[in-house]
Parts: structure tokens; sequence; C-alpha cells
């Protein structure tokens, strides 16, 4: 359950959603003066480069972010165009932060942040550029449920599993909404990919069942390469930030012109 390696798909078409999203909503968050919690229960290793040779070989960075960009997804004062310029300015051109390093952008002093990573590798490579938070060696929905309710009380849960097995869809609606009772404030994102089976259906069936309220935000795209399973990729956001939704209503418009 340690095999999957975001190296080789950083800044594709799914984590330029996921993060256009992300960026957005700790945007808004960030924007009042009261503190906040920020947790994240598969953090991964916080930043890429591009140029790597697992980015390259995949080459999904060029369809996704590198596209994005030349073509005007992102605005000027995008919340992600914003931190991605940052985080280039200090790592450099061919960097691409994941959302620990987007969180970090947005984050200040009296905010409180949690980080959990259990790949060794993964966790080791966080380490080294994630002294904003703290950091947690351990299994990311034990940590999450040890913390939540957290202090500051405001603030956001994201839940980026891999999916590598088939009970990460069977325990995640059960559990988002344990999570969702004991912190009633918590703004709760759930990213998960749209693959050819739609096997991600029963879940997010039974988290718009529960949360009638919450944003669901799906966008398609073409596979990868002949074969690629992941067809696209959803949020499902319980509490969303005020304006969040106009953002999915635009990637939405986005992508459907792929």
């Amino acid at each position: 359950m340690l095999s999957y390696q975001h190296a080789f798909h950083a800044g594709n078409l799914a984590d330029v959603h996921k993060h256009a999203l992300l960026a957005t909503a700790l945007a808004r968050l960030t924007g009042k003066p009261k503190p906040l919690s920020y947790i994240e229960t598969h953090a991964g290793r916080g930043l890429y480069n591009l140029r790597a040779e697992a980015a390259l070989k995949t080459g999904e960075a060029e369809v996704g972010i590198v596209r994005a960009l030349s073509s005007g997804w992102l605005p000027q004062d995008h919340p992600l165009r914003e931190a991605l310029a940052a985080i280039r300015a200090q790592h450099g051109p061919d960097s691409y932060p994941g959302s620990p390093l987007i969180a970090a952008h947005f984050l200040r002093p009296q905010d409180a942040a949690h980080l959990a990573e259990l790949h060794p590798a993964e966790q080791a490579a966080l380490a080294e550029v994630a002294g904003f938070a703290r950091l947690h060696h351990q299994d990311g929905f034990a940590m999450a449920n040890a913390l939540i309710p957290p202090t500051p009380r405001r603030g956001m849960l994201l839940v980026d599993p891999s999916y590598e097995v088939k009970p990460d869809y069977d325990r995640m609606s059960d559990w988002i909404t344990r999570m969702a009772r004991k912190w009633n404030v918590g703004v709760i994102a759930l990213w998960y990919p749209v693959l050819t089976d739609d096997r991600h259906r029963p879940m997010v069936g039974a988290l718009a069942a529960t949360h009638p309220q919450a944003l669901r935000s799906e966008v398609r795209f073409p596979p990868a390469r002949p074969g690629h399973g992941m067809v696209g990729s959803g949020m499902f956001v319980i509490n969303p930030p005020y304006g969040l939704d106009t953002e999915a209503d635009r990637l939405a418009a986005l992508y459907a012109g792929l």
C-alpha cells in the first residue's frame, strides 16, 4: 500500500483541478483574521521537479500545469498561480508544489498545520520543505481522528489518499461523515480519481445523500496515455468557503473543452 509515487503524476490535469480548488479555498479562509487549522491526511513529499526523470517519463505535467499556464486557465490573480509563482521563485522554475506547500503559501504564523505521510522516502522529503507544519509519520486517518476537532477550531481538512486498494473507497463515506460530525464547522475536502469503471460513484453517492449541501466538483479529461484508467478528477467539499462553487463552475467549463 506504499507503492504509489506522485512524482510520476505531479502537475497533471487532476492536480490542476484539485490545487485550483484548494488554493481558492485557502485564500478565502485566510482572508479573515481569525486563526485556523490545516490538516492533511496524505501529504506526499510536498515539492516536485517537473524536469525529473519520473515526471518526464509520463509527460503528464505537459498536458496539465504547463498547458494550464500557457493557455490562460489561471488568471494572473488566481490563488494557485500566485502560490506557484512564489514557490518557483524560491525553488526554481521547474518546481511544482504539492498541496502542503500550496497550503504553506497561504497559512500565517497564527495558523496550525498538521501533515501525515507514511511512506518513509516521501516523509523524509516532506520534512525538508515543511518546517511550517507538525509532521506525523503515521496513518493519516488515525492522525485526523485524533486531532479533530482541532485547535484553532476554524480550518480545513484535506483527504487525498492514493486509492491503491478498494477499502479506500469503501471506508470513505462513513469516515468523512464521522469527521464532519466531530468538526461541524470545518471545511472537509475529499479528492478522488474518476476512473473508467466509475468505482467512485457509490462512495460519492453515499456522501451526497448524507451531505446534500456539500460541493461536488467533477471534471473529465482524456487519459494520459492509451489504457490509462484515470479520466477525471473529483472534489467533494463539506462546508465549502464562499465562492468556491464559482471556481468549480469555471473549471468545469475549461475541462469540458478538452
